[in-house]
Order: structure tokens, then C-alpha cells, then sequence
């Protein structure tokens, strides 16, 4: 379960995977509207499927003493530019038939949604779902309930009427991991604070200079791809 694991403890095994992920439902929040990006005019989701992002991005990874959270670091800014992008579109995977389910995890993805449609699909059923049980969507509901919604969603314990719980929990998951540690030229990881969180330099062009210097402190800060040393 995601929230028993501590943000450091979570981030440190995360980021030797790839570099690229993290994710931790513990810690506090601000409520409502008011984790809203109102200055991003979302480019795919609704209002209420924005509404529905924002909110899950805030509980997935919520901001503490330890790091930027997601809504500050850009991660449903992140998502819903993926949504237009290739990626969205399911450009890198197979999606001809037959579609499967209750197949080893390791045998990959089966399901016949891009992404796009599984956010499309699964935020609908995922509010259906949540106003079925606490007659509110997603995003009105309390903190603790909100948490405890996903944690129905990761384990499969709800049934939508779409996609399955887990394959929409880890879709949603998986992309606010990227977008925490991304590129911040691709929308999230704003400001570069998950990198500088975790000490990872970037995108530097060299490190000759530092490969015979095992252990010492490295005393610059992330570089994006683009150039940029703070976004």
C-alpha cells in the first residue's frame, strides 16, 4: 500500500529505478478548489476531469518539509499534455486485439485503451463510483476519503463501470510518477524540485571532471535538456 511507505524511503528506491518516478500518498494537503493550477487552461480533460486530476495528483504525492508536492511541482499539467502527445494516443503500444484480462502482470499491458481513453473512461466511472459510495465525486470529497478511494482503486476492492480499478490506478499512478521527475520541459517538475530533492543533476552535457571523485559532494544544480538551470 502506497501509504505506508514515507516520502524519503519511497523516493530513494523510485529514483534508482529510473529516475523518472515517485509517488507517496501520506502527508498533508490543501482541500477543494484551491489545488486547482488556475493559471493552465488544460488542453484535453474537462473541467471535471481536471478537477478529478488535480485532486488525485494532490493526494499521490502531497507537498511536505521533505519536497515540492505534485500540484506544485506541475504533475496534471504534465498529464494532460501527455494526453496530446503521441504517448496519448497510444503511438507506442500495441493495440490490436485480442484484449485480455486476468493475465500475468508480466505478460504487459492488454486493454483496449490508449491513455487518453482510459482517463476519458476511468475518471467517469471513477466519479460514478465515488458518488455511488459518498454521494460526491472525487474531488468535493474529504482528505481521508479521497485517500481511502484510491486505496479501493490500487487494490481493486471497487468495480467501475469501465476500465478495470487497478489498470486506471496504475495509469493514473504511473504518469504522476513521470511527471514528478520529468524533464520540466515536458510540464511537470517545476522549478526542477524533485531533482533537486533527490540531488539529481539533469541533463549536464559532462561529468569527466567528477568521475574519480566517488563520494564527494557534487556542488551544482539540475540542468534541463533545454538548457535551462531552473524552470
Amino acid at each position: 500500500m502506497i501509504d505506508t511507505l514515507t516520502r524519503r524511503s519511497f523516493l530513494a528506491g523510485a529514483a534508482a529505478a529510473a529516475a523518472t518516478l515517485t509517488a507517496a500518498c501520506a502527508g498533508s494537503s490543501s482541500d477543494g478548489s484551491a489545488r486547482i493550477n488556475r493559471a493552465y487552461d488544460p488542453a484535453y480533460f474537462t473541467a471535471d476531469e481536471w478537477a478529478f486530476i488535480v485532486a488525485a495528483v494532490d493526494r499521490l504525492i502531497p507537498a511536505s518539509e521533505e519536497g515540492p508536492g505534485g500540484i506544485q511541482s506541475g504533475v496534471a499539467e504534465f498529464i494532460d499534455r501527455q494526453m496530446e502527445s503521441p504517448y496519448g494516443y497510444g503511438a507506442f503500444a500495441y493495440m490490436s486485439g485480442p484484449f485480455l484480462t486476468d493475465l500475468p502482470p508480466s505478460l504487459g499491458y492488454q486493454l483496449r485503451y490508449t491513455p487518453r481513453e482510459m482517463y476519458r473512461s476511468g475518471i467517469a466511472a471513477a466519479d460514478a463510483a465515488a458518488h455511488r459510495s459518498y454521494s460526491a465525486r472525487f474531488s468535493d470529497l474529504a482528505i481521508d476519503r479521497q485517500d481511502e478511494f484510491l486505496r479501493s482503486l490500487e487494490t481493486g476492492a471497487i468495480t467501475l463501470e469501465g476500465p478495470p480499478a487497478e489498470a486506471f490506478f496504475e495509469q493514473l499512478l504511473r504518469n504522476t510518477k513521470e511527471g514528478y521527475f520529468a524533464d520540466p520541459m515536458y510540464g511537470g517538475n517545476r522549478h526542477m524540485g524533485a531533482w533537486k530533492m533527490i540531488g539529481f543533476p539533469g541533463a549536464r552535457a559532462d561529468f569527466t571532471d567528477w568521475m574519480d571523485q566517488q563520494g564527494r559532494h557534487y556542488p551544482y544544480g539540475p540542468v534541463s535538456v533545454n538548457g535551462s538551470k531552473d524552470r
